[in-house]
């Protein structure tokens, strides 16, 4: 399968995680950086992929797209990504996410576009929102610079005032898919537990 030219991705890489005391972009993934396992993802499903993140780190692996509100965490990368974005729908990922799959992607992407009205097509699984893993239009960077410039980082604080398309549980295991998808590597010891024989 052709990858979409009217999709964006973008992996979310900034920041150093305070747990591990270093990028997780560069944390070691079965023989990979979390970053290359990210790229690797969003390749075969989106035309254009970018990183959000520091120009200076990231400009050897792709084209990088910094923050317009620096120091304001995800919501922030988010409104950054979609601001830049030329196409209609911007895929958002995290980087420590490596057990997502292009075909879920592929899925994610279709549902977007099956719901035009939606300014977001996310999931709500495995105890909760999922916004670094979900397709935003751009419309969604009104709410969000609203909300910057208010103090306000919740992403999903803005989901009830933007129209949302929620991929939930039940619609998640129809379409064959697991929540264990979305388990994403925040300590040394998440890490550890991938290690052959853990």
């Amino acid at each position: 399968m052709n990858a979409s030219a009217d999709v964006t991705a973008f992996i979310l890489a900034g920041g150093k995680s305070t747990r591990m005391g270093r990028d997780k972009a560069f944390l070691d993934y079965h023989g990979q950086t979390l970053l290359a396992r990210a790229l690797a993802l969003a390749r075969p499903v989106a035309a254009d992929v970018r990183i959000v993140g520091s120009r200076d780190k990231f400009a050897a692996f792709a084209v990088v797209v910094e923050d317009i509100f620096p120091g304001c965490g995800p919501l922030g990368g988010i409104h950054a990504a979609l601001k830049s974005a030329s196409t209609e729908l911007s895929l958002i990922l995290a980087v420590d996410t490596p057990f997502l799959t292009p075909a879920f992607l592929r899925y994610l992407i279709n549902q977007a576009r099956g719901a035009p009205e939606a300014a977001v097509t996310v999931p709500r699984v495995a105890g909760g929102w999922q916004p670094l893993c979900a397709v935003y239009r751009g419309e969604f960077a009104v709410a969000a610079e609203k909300a910057l410039r208010a103090g306000r980082y919740r992403i999903d604080s803005l989901f009830d005032l933007a129209r949302t398309r929620v991929i939930d549980s039940m619609e998640l295991e129809q379409a064959g898919f697991s929540e264990s998808l979305f388990r994403n590597l925040n300590t040394t010891e998440d890490l550890e537990a991938l290690k052959p024989g853990s």
